[in-house]
């Protein structure tokens, strides 16, 4: 039997932060704990001192630090 995909519950808004601040993206999931991965266009985003990925439960967060213009 296939599993069940997760879904979107609450999706990803928009956000507008000043140059070198933190920006927090929340999403919350149909799933408890569904593994998740982060991209930016096709870059799978890897943790690190920029980026920071939280999960609880089915609330996710992308940290964006340092915020530069070419993270728009």
């Amino acid at each position: 039997v296939p599993a069940t995909p997760a879904l979107f519950e609450k999706k990803l808004q928009n956000q507008e932060a000043k140059e070198g601040s933190t920006v927090t993206l929340h999403a919350q999931l149909s799933k408890h704990d569904a593994p998740v991965r982060w991209k930016k266009g096709s870059v799978l985003l890897q943790a690190s001192n920029k980026y920071e990925m939280k999960q609880m439960g089915s609330v996710v967060e992308l940290l964006i630090h340092d915020l530069q213009l070419k993270d728009a």
